[in-house]
């Protein structure tokens, strides 16, 4: 037996493999787009599978689909967005710049689902995208997969991550240690503090997201080919949004502009930009937490991470930050995919933005690595470090910055004399003060004292 069948399309013949469940086009763009080997990823699938059972719908309610063959539509693209048919997705992300073959892709593999289930002729074009064009299907797939993500994946997982953060901060309130800037020491502050900064550039981020959410629920479906809705019922966009809304519980709208939908990628490239924003605090976050951890013997030391792994192929016994090291790879492809995505985004030209694939790629893979990083990070950094009470202590005490508190007694020439000889004497800044100035034991504690001086106000 062959292990081949032939198709014909528009362009002629084409060889098949017998077991695919798509057609002439798929192939013809399986064989031009050897690039990548990255096959469309599955949020896309899921979210051309989703609208494709919408467009059924809304055909039916419409009287321009048989009911009998919307019902075979609707159920071959529902299999399809629940990912039993992934594997016949073959086409690379790097592509036509309109999604067109994977449009098409989708077309043919439901076709022939449904026709299965029919016991007749299904047709790609003239029944599963009706009323639609590749120009406002995959647009909207861009939207709908990055919603969907966002919404049911990121928003939880960064919301886990922002609460495990607020819990340490409550948790070490009261803990004080050596603040540091330009990574020297400096005034001191609680690990509450420190880590209160961390939540809030979280929350942040969490406000960030929910702020661009709305125009990213915006679908340009029923824009057809240029916006202008050839082909498709006046009213088959804000219809299709409704029932998109149903099948998925996100609530999508129906554009205002067709045009400038199907031209522009701006509320992709503005969500990615507040991924990037994430992605840089969370660099943040994670590089606090590897500078903190670093030693233990000859770094800082505040804190230790919890031993995960063995660090070294050489040196036995090293402890390295994994955790912290892998968020910080995942913010900087996350940065790399807003760069990329900007570029994207700049290709509108006229009525059609011909980088949708790759745009597409990029920012569902930067929901994805933002997820996974968030939880990795909230279960295996942050709810479980430890702190070095006793190192922390002895640093503090021996900080001659916390001279600065006797600025208003003494002047701040005095004050850093009085600094530098505890630096090179290697003694704590208390004693030196003592000799240095007429000020009491009793008094020089009660100024000294590093927990009075993370409260505002003082000195």
């Amino acid at each position: 037996m062959s292990n081949y069948r032939i198709e014909k399309d528009s362009m002629g013949e084409v060889q098949v493999p017998a077991d695919a469940l798509y057609g002439a086009q798929t192939q013809r763009a399986v064989d031009n787009f050897p690039i990548s080997g990255q096959p469309l990823p599955r949020p896309l699938i899921r979210a051309l599978g989703l609208i494709k059972a919408a467009c059924a719908e809304v055909n039916r309610d419409l009287g321009l689909l048989d009911e009998k063959l919307a019902a075979v539509i609707i159920a071959a693209a529902q299999d399809v967005a629940d990912g039993r048919h992934d594997s016949q997705f073959p086409i690379d992300i790097f592509q036509t710049g309109s999604g067109t073959s994977s449009n098409m892709n989708a077309n043919e593999v439901i076709a022939t689902l449904a026709a299965q289930r029919l016991g007749g002729k299904v047709h790609p074009n003239d029944h599963v995208n009706m009323s639609q064009s590749s120009n406002d299907v995959f647009p909207t797939a861009i939207h709908v997969a990055a919603c969907l993500e966002i919404e049911e994946r990121l928003l939880p997982a960064l919301e886990h991550l922002a609460v495990t953060t607020e819990g340490r901060a409550e948790e070490l309130k009261d803990v004080v240690k050596t603040g540091r800037t330009h990574l020297m020491d400096a005034m001191p502050v609680t690990f509450g503090q420190e880590i209160s900064g961390w939540a809030a550039q979280l929350r942040h981020g969490i406000e960030r997201l929910h702020a661009s959410l709305p125009r990213l629920r915006a679908i340009v479906q029923g824009g057809t080919a240029v916006g202008t809705g050839i082909n498709a019922p006046a009213d088959f966009g804000p219809r299709v949004a409704s029932a998109l809304t149903r099948l998925s519980g996100v609530a999508f709208t129906s554009m205002d502009n067709y045009f400038e939908g199907l031209s522009s990628q701006d509320a992709a490239v503005e969500m990615s930009g507040q991924l990037k924003t994430l992605a840089v605090s969370l660099m943040k976050i994670a590089n606090d937490l590897r500078w903190m951890n670093s030693g233990p013997l000859a770094g800082i030391g505040d804190i230790r991470l919890q031993d995960l792994q063995p660090g070294s192929s050489i040196m036995p016994g090293k402890v390295n930050p994994v955790i912290p090291e892998a968020v910080m790879m995942v913010c900087a492809q996350v940065l790399g995919n807003d760069v990329a995505i900007s570029v994207g985004g700049q290709h509108g030209n006229f009525q059609l933005n011909v980088m949708l694939p790759m745009i597409a790629r990029n920012l569902v893979e930067s929901v994805h690595l933002l997820t996974g990083a968030c939880q990795v990070l909230a279960d295996k950094a942050m709810a479980n470090f430890t702190v070095n009470v006793e190192g922390v202590q002895a640093a503090l005490n021996r900080n001659p910055i916390l001279v600065t508190a006797l600025n208003r007694v003494i002047g701040y020439e005095k004050g850093a004399a009085i600094a530098k000889r505890a630096y090179t004497e290697n003694r704590p800044i208390l004693d030196v003060a003592k000799e240095e100035t007429g000020l009491s034991e009793d008094e020089l504690r009660v100024l000294l004292n590093p927990a009075r001086l993370t409260q505002g106000g003082v000195g």
